[in-house]
């Protein structure tokens, strides 16, 4: 009893007026300690920290579950490397070269196909060989061609739609039907060797299209069906790519012809003029005025006997009187330069005092 005495006695000695200990009876309490288990590490207990949902953090990093396409636009963290990429050139004259291309192929493949065909230009875009590799679609045909003048390489693909659609047309398909798609097969030799004579009538084509700004003839190389195999350039390379649609009434498909810049770098120059014979940095008055100069120019040209090697120990040998052996004629023809480039030849003389040399034939340059 007397321990339960002791025990009552702090609570008897409070009074009515001593505040509440037990926190179940108090709100503001209750509150705090709601607070205090609800919160998260780092969490200052104000509205603005927000947990990002899955769909939140894709938008983020430029990334959509909707965003199938390959050319649709980049956004957030993605925008910004895109930034850091290179800044690709426009080469203007080569808007016009494919506008010519796109007007010669469809005669052509008229002529070839002997249908109305259709071509027309989508696109003329700029990216990295790597990222065009990516966006190809297989089953796709890669013919890898060859700029003779350039020396450098080039791609085409074509689609397995236009594939078998020219394959159809050519071997009495029904005209307006789709051609019919057979996946997962690999392209017979009468389909290869079909698409080969249509790729080599465009590579004529496409020479023909660079004619009015320089002469370059594309040769066909070889047809891949694994783009690894058609690898012609660095993944990190820069190349221009122009998107062509073909349609034959109710068939047809894509062809896109990739160049790397490094393959367009010898004629470089003249893709960036922004009109047909453009000048660049050339002044009429003043290469003629140059001109001018360079006829009155003062140049000195020596008279060459001979040239013989010597050993350098007999030269040191060499004294005031000493004779050297040319071992020449009088008749044998003396050469005259200019620095180092040979002008004429000629015999030697005398008229009256002087030595004079008579001209017979112009020298001949090494390169």
């Amino acid at each position: 009893m007397a321990e339960e005495q002791e025990q009552k006695q702090p609570t008897e000695n409070a009074g009515p007026n001593a505040p509440e200990t037990n926190p179940t009876q108090n709100p503001d309490w209750a509150d705090m300690i709601e607070v205090k288990d609800t919160a998260e590490p780092g969490d200052m207990g104000t509205e603005d920290n927000k947990i990002l949902n899955q769909e939140e953090i894709d938008s983020l990093l430029g990334y959509s579950a909707e965003d199938d396409e390959y050319h649709s636009m980049k956004t957030g963290v993605q925008a910004i490397l895109n930034s850091a990429m290179v800044s690709y050139e426009r080469l203007p004259m080569l808007e016009i070269v494919f506008d010519r291309l796109v007007r010669m192929m469809a005669t052509s493949l008229r002529n070839f196909t002997q249908d109305n065909v259709e071509v027309s230009l989508d696109s003329i875009e700029s990216m990295r060989f790597g990222e065009y590799i990516d966006s190809l679609t297989l089953p796709t045909l890669l013919s890898v061609f060859k700029a003779e003048e350039w020396d450098n390489y080039a791609l085409m693909s074509l689609d397995s739609s236009l594939v078998y659609s020219t394959v159809d047309v050519l071997l009495g398909g029904r005209r307006g039907t789709a051609a019919m798609r057979l996946e997962g097969r690999p392209y017979t030799t009468i389909e290869l060797n079909i698409v080969k004579d249509m790729i080599q009538l465009i590579l004529s084509d496409l020479s023909t299209a660079f004619d009015p700004i320089t002469s370059v003839n594309f040769v066909y190389d070889r047809l891949e069906t694994n783009p690894r195999f058609a690898a012609i350039s660095r993944l990190s390379n820069a190349v221009i790519v122009a998107r062509l649609r073909i349609d034959m009434e109710d068939r047809g498909g894509k062809i896109d012809l990739m160049i790397p810049y490094a393959t367009l770098e010898p004629v470089r120059e003249l893709l960036l003029q922004m009109f047909m014979g453009e000048r660049f940095g050339r002044d009429a008055i003043w290469e003629n005025h140059l001109m001018e100069q360079l006829w009155e120019t003062d140049i000195e040209i020596k008279a060459v006997l001979k040239e013989k090697m010597i050993k350098l120990g007999e030269i040191a040998k060499w004294q005031v009187g000493s004779f050297l052996d040319l071992d020449m004629q009088s008749s044998d023809d003396v050469s005259l330069i200019c620095g180092d480039v040979p002008l004429i030849k000629g015999s030697m003389g005398r008229k009256k005092d002087h030595i004079v040399i008579k001209v017979k034939e112009k020298a001949e340059r090494n390169g």
